[in-house]
């Protein structure tokens, strides 16, 4: 950056500053008290090694460099020849708890690279502060020989860049985004705008400046990658919890729609009621709607999970057909056993699918073994709550009403016991099961969240 200013005697100064080998290149001498003195190899020798020095203790570099000038205006061109005035230093040490961050995010499965600007040196040093490996650092100038596919290694094998200029930052994102990776960028200069823009997910923070923040899709109100350790946890927090519907829903859906379907073939009047199977669609979601606030197993937040279409569409036919397996056998049971009445015979089986989805929940919200993992305490009463009114429904003066009937205690144990062997047979068979799901070829790119490119 260059100004042009009036000195105390009238005559126009232009004063230079910038990083030291830019400045360094443009003098041709330097100040030495009152005098200048011109800057021979030597000279410049000494002054390297003392700007080297200074890098490699972490301490960023600056020089200052100034000229008379005869004209009020001046462009680019005028920076030639200017007269070395001395540096500007600066300490920028990384905030406290950085290096119990970039772990933790490590941990997570998240890798941390530094892309900046300043002197190798300087950013080597405040990597091997923070933990990062710096046993290779790529420059700028580097960058700016290798084509696409160089780049492409290069930043699958490098976690330290400096000396880069803002589009080289964009052109290390994009490349990171072609090999695969999810990429979030964090920044809050100027020469951030375009690697924000680039990035998956562009974060900045408060302080940061107006063109930074803009470009972001997060502006953090606080500072520190402990903040993003916290928003990476919580968002698979947020995934696991998600997927937990999707998938006991999808499944449910497909095991009630082959149930329905098989047995308008073979029985004189409907399974279920429209009204009926709306109450049930609606009781089923009650405890749903609490899967926000679930806790989730320590090992599914390890590392992250993407969506893979393959994986739900053998999750949802697996399930929804022993689903149907079991409602096939209630059929059988209530037809052929009980030779119930179409109004016991809807009471019966509204309790039983009701009961089959709430109890599966519980099974499949985990893959661990379901009773050590243990549900958020409104999981537990919302199912309670649904459970009793699975029973309570019928037999209240809304059954009728409903199109229910009280049904034999003999009965009701029936339709307990075909859901309680429902939800063991599950938890038998999910761990292999799930297994098999899950070699499921990726159907949505690499199976993971596919970054968008806006330019």
């Amino acid at each position: 950056l260059s100004v042009l200013m009036r000195g105390d005697d009238g005559v126009p100064l232009l004063v230079t500053k910038g990083a030291f080998e830019a400045v360094l290149a443009v003098c041709s001498s330097q100040r030495v008290g009152d005098a200048t003195a011109p800057l021979d190899d030597g000279a410049r020798a000494l002054l390297h090694e003392r700007a080297a020095a200074w890098s490699r203790d972490g301490i960023r570099v600056l020089a200052i460099a100034s000229s008379v000038q005869a004209a009020t205006s001046v462009d680019r061109s005028a920076e030639v020849d200017l007269v070395l005035e001395g540096f500007l230093t600066f300490r920028d040490p990384p905030k406290a708890g950085a290096a119990e961050a970039i772990t933790g995010l490590r941990a997570l499965g998240v890798r941390v690279k530094i892309v900046s600007g300043d002197h190798r040196e300087v950013v080597r040093h405040l990597a091997g502060q923070v933990g990062i490996d710096a046993s290779e650092v790529a420059t700028g100038t580097e960058i700016g020989r290798l084509t696409a596919p160089g780049l492409w290694h290069l930043v699958e094998r490098v976690d330290v860049f400096a000396e880069v200029d803002p589009m080289d930052k964009e052109r290390i994102l994009l490349a990171l985004s072609h090999m695969g990776h999810v990429v979030g960028f964090m920044g809050d200069g100027i020469n951030d705008a375009p690697a924000l823009h680039a990035a998956d997910v562009g974060i900045s923070v408060e302080g940061a400046v107006d063109v930074a923040r803009e470009a972001a899709d997060f502006v953090l109100l606080q500072r520190g990658l402990d903040t993003v350790q916290a928003g990476v946890l919580e968002g698979r927090t947020t995934f696991a919890n998600t997927m937990k519907y999707v998938l006991t829903t999808e499944s449910a859906n497909l095991g009630n729609m082959l149930s329905m379907a098989a047995a308008s073939l073979f029985l004189p009047f409907l399974p279920l009621l429209a009204h009926q199977v709306l109450l049930n669609n609606f009781l089923s979601d009650v405890p749903s709607t609490t899967l926000s606030t679930d806790r989730v197993d320590p090992e599914m937040l390890e590392q992250p999970r993407g969506w893979n279409i393959g994986f739900i569409r053998r999750f949802m036919i697996i399930f929804g057909l022993l689903s149907a397996v079991f409602d096939g056998l209630t059929f059988v049971l209530l037809t052929q056993w009980f030779r119930v009445s179409p109004e016991a015979f809807h009471t019966a089986w509204f309790a039983e699918s009701l009961l089959t989805e709430l109890l599966v929940l519980f099974v499949l919200r985990t893959r661990r073994r379901c009773w050590t993992s243990r549900p958020h305490a409104a999981l537990w009463i919302a199912t309670a709550l649904t459970a009793v009114a699975a029973f309570a429904v019928p037999m209240s003066p809304l059954g009728p009403l409903l199109g229910f009937v009280d049904l034999s205690t003999s009965l009701w144990l029936t339709v307990g016991g075909v859901a309680l062997a429902y939800a063991a047979t599950i938890e038998v068979v999910k761990a292999p099961l799930l297994a098999w799901a899950e070699r499921a070829p990726k159907t949505m790119g690499r199976g993971r969240f596919q970054p968008r490119r806006r330019r």
